[in-house]
């Protein structure tokens, strides 16, 4: 049986230690925010059209893609984002089923794909099932706040960007209330894994 689960979350839930144990279980997760890195780098098809669509000027000295400049010019303007990510979107989905199948050709039967934005992006055709990292809003918050160094509001922003953290966790198969314990986290984690039969 070849399964793909996602994992994803909103900002500051904690989806990265979640991933970080699948990893630890030895399981494959293809990482979307990795690819999107990579995807970008020199010589790969979305770098050139980039360079292409936005020119030279958004390059740093040795040749790559200086993202907080790009990133400020996305930010202020609608049809250029649309742009970027109608460049980059395919990229990454394309790199991400690479991986997902290379691994299945390696004989493994499931495969995590790690998608911050699985609702927003509509990917949920991607995978058979999805598993949601929780945590209420005032925990997200305050670890986001506490993370990125960000006042109240600046953090409310970025919140209120994504689907709310209540609605993914009722449209998920599964949720992980990751407000305890790293060892309480792991515990339901396997106990959703053998549920769906993968351990």
């Amino acid at each position: 049986m070849a399964l793909v689960i996602g994992i994803t979350g909103s900002i500051a839930t904690g989806k990265s230690t979640i991933s970080n144990m699948v990893k630890e279980l030895g399981y494959t997760v293809v990482d979307a925010d990795l690819c999107a890195r990579q995807v970008v780098e020199q010589g790969e098809e979305a770098y050139e059209k980039i360079k292409k669509h936005f020119g030279e000027d958004i390059l740093l000295p040795n040749g790559d893609i200086d993202r907080k400049k790009l990133g400020d010019i996305v930010f202020h303007h609608e049809d250029k984002r649309l742009l970027l990510n109608s460049i980059v979107h395919p990229a990454v989905r394309n790199k991400m089923l690479e991986e997902k199948n290379a691994a299945f050709n390696r004989g493994e039967q499931v495969v995590f794909l790690d998608i911050p934005l699985l609702y927003e992006s509509n990917l949920t055709y991607m995978v058979d099932k999805v598993l949601v990292v929780y945590v209420d809003i005032s925990t997200q918050l305050e670890r986001l706040m506490n993370r990125n160094h960000l006042s109240k509001e600046e953090a409310e922003a970025r919140i209120s960007s994504q689907i709310s953290i209540e609605q993914k966790k009722k449209k998920a198969d599964a949720f992980i209330d990751n407000r305890g314990t790293i060892e309480q986290s792991k515990e339901q984690l396997l106990t959703i894994l053998k549920d769906w039969q993968v351990l």
